[in-house]
């Protein structure tokens, strides 16, 4: 029999429970950036619309997301603490 793991799992998760409700903030962060994405579309599709262009959507909103990426990094990098 091989002994090459003597490490015991005492069926916890791999992460804690703080890591996991950050990684749910992060989560809720990523959907508000998509949803402030959303819309500028014209009603007639022969019209061009320039809120297209809008400021929220171009650079707000990416901004949002990329920043609920980087947190999800830190929720799933996050020591866990030890109670």
């Amino acid at each position: 029999m091989a002994n090459t793991d003597k490490r015991e799992t005492n069926g916890q998760f791999a992460l804690g429970k703080e890591n996991y409700r950050l990684l749910l903030i992060g989560f809720a962060i990523i959907v508000i950036g998509f949803i402030l994405m959303v819309g500028g579309k014209s009603e007639d599709p022969t019209v061009f619309n320039p809120e297209v262009f809008s400021f929220r959507r171009i650079t707000l909103a990416p901004i949002v997301v990329l920043f609920g990426f980087l947190f999800e990094i830190y929720a799933i990098m996050k020591k866990p603490s030890q109670n």
